[in-house]
């Protein structure tokens, strides 16, 4: 990154157009960061971003929305993480709530053919961020070795904790195997606070999580922190992993139907911006005294907060830790195992979800081709992916 800080006004204006266009959940939110945040703006270099994303794949929590806050926080201070936060997760949590009524008028016909070219923009979003990481971060055969290894785990396991075992084995191995990598660390993150606020936030982060059981009762605001709170704390792997926990919470004790738990679950695949805005749409349905809009942002302001508080008490440690030889070499490996769990997503469920056809895998090529050849935005290939959907689904295919 380079010395001269932004504003927090160019932050949120930046994470206000990715949460407007940054469909496929959070896999494919990475490749848009990338291009947007690396590649077009530069206000990072690779190993930052490497680094920030190792951390946040390391945590329990929303990785994309986790990263986009620490990017936030590193360009703009404070003001700009939660810029980044409000910016990237207010357009899905406000379209969520109008979008899940008018998801049974998109069930089928033109809405499906709709929903499923977004499907393919994933495929070529997150194949772009693939090739374009594996080239840095897999340059020798040690690397590579760790990133199919990561491929295949990944595939075999299914496991809500096997992406946190890929990660820390990847380290491992970069410890042993990558003697000879070239240091991670030659742009540091440069951080505004200090360890002792660090520190802080962690003990914030641990009172909240044993605390809020014990004063909730039979408060209904208190009730829909814990639950919300919990969730985003014991999350690892992604926005899809907190759907069975919620549904647990929220289901299970009658708060919510499960057929309006699944319409709103359905209504979130289809949206751009973080899948954790979930629970503003059903902060907004839970039978509570109190207003429905404050209920929903208690639900979004809980969900997100633990993974935030943990990555910020995160980074003055590995701030600390970064330059040491055999840190330098674990960040190689654990680079090598993201490209994995990225290539492994791009497998399954994107690929496997998005590409029915052979005029799917059409599409999403020249998507791909769009972003690493023509150099278009990301925007151009949701526009055109979301068109040739439409086309096919009129022509019959």
């Amino acid at each position: 990154m380079s010395d001269q800080q932004g504003s927090i006004f160019e932050v949120f204006k930046t994470f206000l157009k990715l949460g407007l266009t940054s469909f496929g959940g959070p896999v494919a939110h990475i490749g848009y960061f990338r291009k947007a945040l690396l590649e077009q703006r530069q206000w990072l270099t690779e190993s930052q971003f490497t680094q920030l994303l190792a951390i946040c794949q390391f945590l329990p929590g929303p990785a994309s929305s986790q990263l986009g806050f620490a990017i936030g926080l590193l360009r703009a201070g404070w003001g700009g993480a939660i810029a980044a936060f409000l910016a990237f997760t207010l357009p899905s949590a406000l379209l969520l709530i109008v979008f899940a009524s008018l998801l049974p008028a998109l069930s089928g016909g033109i809405g499906a053919a709709a929903i499923h070219g977004l499907k393919l923009v994933a495929c070529a979003v997150v194949a772009d961020a693939v090739l374009g990481m594996s080239k840095k971060l897999c340059p020798d055969f040690q690397r590579r070795a760790i990133a199919l290894f990561a491929i295949g785990a990944l595939l075999l396991l299914s496991s809500a904790w096997s992406q946190l075992l890929v990660v820390a084995a990847g380290a491992v191995a970069g410890m042993v195997l990558c003697r000879e990598a070239v240091s991670n660390t030659e742009a540091p993150l440069q951080l505004g606070y200090s360890k002792s606020l660090a520190l802080v936030l962690l003990t914030l982060f641990t009172l909240l999580l044993l605390g809020l059981p014990m004063i909730s009762g039979d408060n209904g605001i208190a009730n829909v922190a814990r639950t919300f709170f919990q969730a985003g704390a014991l999350v690892f792997g992604g926005g899809h992993v907190v759907l069975p926990l919620l549904e647990q919470s929220v289901v299970t004790s009658g708060w919510v139907s499960p057929e309006h738990f699944l319409a709103g679950y359905g209504a979130s695949q289809a949206i751009p911006g973080p899948m954790f805005a979930f629970a503003a749409y059903l902060g907004t349905i839970i039978p509570v005294d109190q207003s429905p809009l404050l209920i929903a942002a208690t639900a979004l302001l809980f969900i997100f907060l633990p993974g935030f508080l943990l990555v910020t008490a995160a980074l003055p440690l590995w701030q600390a830790i970064a330059h040491n030889p055999k840190a330098v070499n674990a960040i190689a490996g654990l680079n090598a195992a993201v490209v994995g769990i990225l290539a492994a997503a791009l497998y399954d469920p994107i690929f496997t979800a998005g590409i029915t056809s052979i005029a799917d895998l059409l599409i999403a090529v020249i998507g791909f081709a769009m972003l690493t050849v023509w150099k278009r935005s990301p925007l151009m290939v949701v526009l055109w992916c979301v068109a040739a959907s439409l086309v096919k689904f009129k022509l019959g295919y």
